[in-house]
């Protein structure tokens, strides 16, 4: 969309996946899996999971008239509540199969119509749309329960405990875990078993080779919510899972171009564009501050949130031009946060190890050396439209450069956002980064997110350095 223009966001396909702490039979029995070994082992008995795989109506809407947006939004949201709730009953082990999907399909029907009805008061009825009503379950090998011990306290109570005692509060234990889903053991991999994979265009004639570095801190100041203002303005916990954020310091569901350019900034230099990324958490058993509140607990995100060890915020050119400004306002999403259900096609995960970032992973956690810190990098798109600050699924309006560097027709260069996040991970510790509950905690959900709010005199600094050639900070 324009600057003062609006499309829809994009609501990602609801195929959920329910991490289970166990098989939901047809009858609604349960049956349930014992604790697996550590990351990297044998998944062979790897717990199953129930998917319930829903047509994504978002999809279908292109474009949706101002004066329709909010009660357009407000049907999309939801039609998210009804997967979530039909989630959270699957997720208890007690839902009659049948009947979970024959009311979910009633609720949804409703709630389309109605969505359906808004839409053609304002002349853009859509055909078809009733026909996405209905979802389908499915079965998916998934994640393991946590191998890590129950929090400190914890541990002291099962001391006074016989061991019967003991053994059945270990086996709940390890249910309200597996419940809540967790990486599976499949997910991990020793870095030092991926060969090298990381390749750069050579520089050109014409080249953009200078870069500008921004420092913005760790998020020192406690700046987290589970809020997304791209994907789901005006909605909280519209994430589904914790947020960190660096740079703009007011940033969550509310926000406006007006109050992003008035707020406050972490960055040393001004910038007051916002950074923001789903936390990584230890799956270590133990309650953080969030641990029922939504985003947290109340999602399936649980653990001890890690704060970075180091954030790196830089701007780099282009192989094979220069680079021109961004527009204030412009809105990048990098990955896909259900890129477990939605496939790959937007997914852009790079995770790695320090001393081995010649080695970057999609959809792997990596298993570091001892003196080797994990990190998540973030590759941005690099080319844009020249017109739109954002685009109805937040995508189109922006593109990656192809395997030489350059632009698709219609597209220009733009500064490429590179962030690069480290974290001290205790050696043989389980490690998940936060994600909506039904992806539970794969890798390849990792994503970023960034509203640009320099101004255009900051901006403009940022383009000589970068077109110039020189290293700015």
């Amino acid at each position: 969309m324009s600057q003062k223009g609006h499309k829809r966001r994009l609501r990602p396909k609801h195929k959920i996946l329910a991490a289970m702490s166990a098989l939901v039979l047809g009858g609604g029995g349960v049956v349930f899996v014992s604790q697996g070994a550590f990351a990297g082992q044998d998944s062979r008995n790897a717990p199953v999971t129930a998917t319930i795989d829903c047509p994504d109506v978002g999809d279908k809407l292109e474009n949706v008239p101002d004066q329709a947006r909010n009660e357009v939004d407000a049907n999309l949201a939801q039609l998210d509540t009804q997967v979530a709730d039909a989630y959270k009953q699957l997720s208890s082990g007690q839902a009659n199969r049948k009947a979970l999907l024959g009311g979910l399909k009633q609720q949804r029907d409703k709630t389309i119509t109605n969505l359906s009805d808004t839409l053609g008061k304002a002349g853009q009825k859509p055909a078809g749309l009733q026909g996405l009503s209905g979802c389908v379950m499915k079965e998916a090998a998934a994640a393991d329960p946590a191998d890590e011990p129950a929090a400190a306290d914890g541990a002291q109570d099962a001391a006074k405990q016989s061991a019967p005692q003991q053994q059945q509060q270990q086996q709940q234990q390890q249910q309200q875990q597996q419940a809540k889903g967790g990486p599976a053991r499949s997910d991990f991999v020793a870095i030092g078993n991926v060969k090298p994979n990381v390749r750069k265009p050579a520089a050109r004639g014409g080249a953009s080779t200078g870069s500008f570095a921004v420092q913005c801190g760790r998020n020192e100041n406690g700046h987290f919510n589970p809020d997304n203002v791209i994907v789901a303005p005006g909605v909280s916990n519209g994430a589904h899972h914790m947020h960190d954020y660096v740079g703009n310091k007011t940033t969550d569901a509310f926000s406006t171009n007006n109050s992003l350019a008035q707020s406050g900034t972490t960055c040393t230099n001004g910038d007051q564009s916002t950074y923001y990324w789903p936390v990584l958490r230890l799956r270590d058993g133990k309650a953080e501050k969030d641990a029922k509140a939504p985003g947290g607990g109340q999602d399936a995100n649980v653990g001890t949130i890690l704060k970075p060890k180091q954030v790196t915020i830089e701007f780099k050119g282009s192989p094979v031009s220069k680079v021109a400004a961004m527009p204030r306002f412009l809105r990048i999403i990098t990955g896909d946060a259900k890129a477990l259900t939605n496939g790959n096609a937007n997914a852009n995960a790079s995770w790695s190890c320090t001393g081995f970032e010649n080695r970057q992973l999609k959809d792997k956690y990596p298993v570091c050396p001892k003196g080797s810190d994990v990190v998540r990098t973030f590759n941005f798109q690099s080319c844009w439209d020249g017109k739109n600050i954002d685009s109805a699924n937040h995508r189109t309006h922006v593109a990656f450069a192809d395997a030489n560097g350059n632009c698709k027709k219609g597209f220009k260069a733009i500064p490429q956002l590179v962030q690069r996040i480290v974290y001290s991970v205790p050696p043989g510790s389980r490690f998940a980064v936060d994600s909506f509950p039904e992806q539970i905690h794969k890798p390849v959900t990792d994503h970023g997110d960034f509203i640009n709010v320099m101004s255009n005199g900051l901006m403009a600094g940022a383009v000589r350095c970068i077109n110039d050639g020189r290293a700015c900070r």
